[in-house]
């Protein structure tokens, strides 16, 4: 089964065509980082509009002559208006060809990218899944079941490292450029504080550690004393690292003892480091998303798209966006 996939959830377009799930045949993505590099982070009505612009062509150079068999979308959850544009254009093509429409959850897509970099991978397994405006634990027991372990109650990691990137002047997008810079610091230089909740032992708080990293600058600049940028970089994404790495390795081993990275974060090469090391002492199975597959893109949800589509989950022209839905159990 041919599916055609279109992402639109933030600020890449994307479209591509993935076969039964585990093969790629095109995957084709628009970044609009150069648009929004000059606000220092996402303009939604900005994303809007771009994805408006080049949408169209996108789909044509993903379909690549092809007529697919289903369409999928990403349809939630994401910035409303960027999603809108990918859902209506999902549903007027499948209408136009007469095709199930399938829609996919952004996070769902995110762990299926491990399903194209390892064919081989099944469920069940634990998944860590970190990105700008997510960072959750689930057991994924099958394709489409889904039970959330623990999840962030405010600040996402993704999230924490844009805000410190602006702190600390890196500019947009902040993790590449928060990751670059801690490689030449020391990550024990500054002890910055790692959240823990008594009786939900896999929830994190991401809040604190952006705060302290706040007002360590504030502190150094108010005492005249030069900021090593480097260090508190290092230190920071050791604090945020650690806890991710911690925690998902220990829900592994209570429940599958196999770990799905997902998400874009999981391309921060300090947090597959850890992983890796703290699995192989655990003997936690790890599984790791090819680079490329990291970040928004279509193929990731045209291979969550066809277990969707396995399981029922198909939708009419009555489809909506949502800006936010459990990755559990999602309603269109």
């Amino acid at each position: 089964m041919k599916l055609l996939a279109i992402e639109s959830s933030c600020d890449e377009t994307a479209a591509a065509l993935v076969e039964d799930g585990r093969q790629i045949l095109t995957n084709e993505v628009i970044s609009q980082i150069p648009i929004h590099e000059i606000y220092g982070g996402v303009v939604p009505e900005i994303a809007s509009r771009a994805h408006v612009e080049v949408i169209e062509s996108l789909v044509t150079r993903a379909l690549a002559g092809e007529t697919p068999d289903a369409v999928a979308v990403t349809y939630t959850p994401g910035l409303i208006g960027a999603l809108l544009v990918g859902v209506n254009y999902a549903k007027s093509l499948a209408f136009a060809l007469k095709k199930p429409l399938i829609p996919v959850h952004h996070l769902r897509g995110h762990v299926a990218a491990n399903y194209l970099t390892y064919p081989q991978l099944t469920p069940p397994f634990t998944a860590l899944i970190v990105s700008g405006g997510h960072s959750h634990i689930v057991e994924v027991s099958d394709y489409t079941d889904y039970r959330i372990l623990g999840q962030t109650r405010d600040d996402a990691a993704g999230e924490a490292f844009d805000k410190v990137a602006r702190v600390l002047g890196l500019g947009y997008p902040g993790g590449p450029k928060v990751q670059a810079m801690a490689v030449q610091g020391n990550p024990f230089a500054i002890r910055f504080p790692q959240v823990e909740f008594e009786n939900a032992p896999f929830d994190f708080s991401f809040s604190g550690v952006k705060t302290a990293v706040i007002n360590h600058v504030h502190h150094t600049q108010q005492a005249g004393l030069e900021l090593q940028k480097a260090d508190l970089a290092a230190s920071f994404s050791y604090a945020v690292c650690s806890v991710l790495a911690r925690k998902a390795v220990t829900a592994a081993e209570q429940n599958t003892h196999r770990l799905v990275l997902a998400g874009g974060v999981s391309a921060n090469q300090h947090l597959r480091e850890m992983l890796t090391d703290v699995c192989a002492k655990k003997g936690v199975e790890l599984f790791l998303p090819a680079p490329a597959l990291c970040g928004d893109n279509a193929a990731m949800i045209g291979a969550q798209g066809y277990y969707e589509w396995l399981a029922g989950r198909q939708a009419d022209e009555s489809l909506n966006a949502y800006a936010m839905m459990s990755v559990e159990q999602p309603k269109f």
